[in-house]
């Protein structure tokens, strides 16, 4: 039986006199008020049934504020239960019952069941609550995009091909090993995938490298063959763990056949691969190829956010593939509109935001004032009143940088580390609340 708030917190809840203890004290007080959140999060945890029998499971209420302390000090599961049990201030303010230490994995299981829409239920009710403190009024917004990293390695054709090997070989090994399956015989191929990757990794030439993926292609072939015969042979089997083999089956043969085929089209055919149709990870397939002018190639998500003078980050969008920054302004400024209730009355944003369409229908939904960072051929005139609120808008602008830094660096926004695209956003959400509430409580009077 799982409770929504721990029913008699101990009276003992001491905060460090360290400027990190008064920050988690306010942003305890703050959760305190936020009854409607608690229950949010434990609608998560009850998503796939809540017995009524069995040891009582964290609070909702904890798992929360255990998710926060987590981001906010970016720490590790383990760590997060090591500093759970040693220090005072963490205990206090994660409401953990009387002689209650989670462990990494109950931990890890509660935490990664938060959902995204959760996370920016929290972000709003804090947004919120802002603006009655009235340290934000969004009457000035700024966005900008970045990108955060999936958890993957670089892709490369071969590097795809020899984790392809690598996943059905392991396959092979637990269909081998299941209940009551008959004698399956396959070869391991590891090693030799193994040697055509690197050797293509240092290879000179195109024909030497034409000839090396080849027999790599064909190795990877052969091993999926196997796999498929030993689906058939196992197709009547019974039991939970032979159906979570033919889960994993289900969801790997697609991308391996992908990656197959990509990787023919491009090395053996010569014609290229557009960048939405490939497949970059085998565990990460959500990942997506994102340039950013003309920097480096990122993989994993890009991001449209936006920011108020406050400095908290009021709106954040995961986008799906890499669509240019001036598509995405109309609607981001939409979404605050629909928040708010009422337009901005001025905003700044990136050159790459900037186009006359934009501006105009900026205008048309009561934006007074409209600085794009490059004028891109717009009169200064048509964007602001005046070249001094032109140049003060700029200025502003220039904040959300310090902001998205802050975020990256400070708060694990640079790369996700967890699976799958739900978890993704949730992580980037948790991030993003996890650095509000500590400017919050920094800009909160005492």
């Amino acid at each position: 039986m799982r409770q929504e708030r721990t029913v008699q917190a101990t009276i003992f809840e001491v905060f460090a006199g360290h400027q990190i203890g008064g920050e988690l004290k306010t942003i305890s007080q703050w959760l305190d008020r936020q009854r409607s959140l608690t229950s949010l999060v434990a609608g998560d945890l009850r998503r796939h049934g809540l017995r009524q029998t069995g040891r009582r499971g964290l609070p909702a209420e904890t798992v929360l504020r255990c998710a926060l302390l987590k981001q906010q000090r970016q720490l590790s599961y383990e760590e997060l239960a090591f500093h759970l049990e040693d220090s005072a201030s963490f205990r206090a303010f994660a409401r953990l019952p009387l002689a209650w230490s989670p462990k990494k994995s109950v931990l890890h299981q509660t935490i990664s069941a938060i959902r995204p829409e959760t996370w920016e239920a929290v972000n709003r009710a804090l947004v919120a609550s802002a603006r009655q403190e009235k340290l934000e009024d969004g009457a000035m917004m700024r966005i900008d995009s970045t990108v955060t990293a999936a958890l993957m390695h670089e892709p490369s054709d071969s590097a795809l091909l020899w984790d392809a090997v690598r996943i059905m070989t392991r396959l092979l090994r637990q269909a081998a090993g299941l209940l009551g399956a008959s004698m399956i015989r396959w070869r391991d191929r590891r090693r030799m995938a193994k040697r055509c990757a690197k050797e293509i990794q240092y290879s000179r030439g195109k024909d030497h490298r034409r000839r090396l993926y080849r027999e790599l292609i064909a190795t990877t072939r052969a091993t999926r063959t196997a796999l498929q015969q030993a689906a058939e042979r196992l197709v009547d089997l019974a039991g939970v763990a032979a159906e979570r083999w033919r889960t994993q089956l289900a969801h790997y043969l697609p991308l391996i056949e992908r990656v197959l085929g990509q990787s023919e089209q491009r090395v053996l055919k010569g014609q290229p691969v557009l960048a939405g149709d490939k497949l970059v990870s085998l565990f990460e397939p959500h990942a997506d190829i994102i340039v950013k002018g003309s920097r480096d190639v990122q993989y994993g998500h890009k991001l449209n956010l936006v920011t108020g003078k406050s400095g908290l980050i009021l709106d954040v969008v995961v986008e799906a593939g890499n669509p240019a920054d001036a598509e995405r302004f109309l609607p981001m400024l939409d979404r605050q509109i629909t928040r708010c209730g009422t337009p901005p009355r001025q905003m700044a944003a990136d050159g790459g935001y900037a186009s006359r369409h934009n501006l105009t229908q900026a205008k048309a939904r009561g934006v007074k004032d409209v600085a794009f960072h490059k004028k891109r051929g717009i009169a200064i005139k048509d964007m602001a009143k005046s070249p001094w609120v032109y140049r003060k808008l700029r200025n502003f602008r220039a904040g959300i940088e310090a902001g998205i830094s802050c975020l990256k660096r400070a708060y694990g926004a640079a790369r996700c580390t967890w699976r799958g695209l739900d978890h993704f956003k949730a992580y980037v959400w948790s991030a993003v609340v996890a650095h509000n509430l500590a400017l919050f409580a920094r800009l909160k009077p005492a």
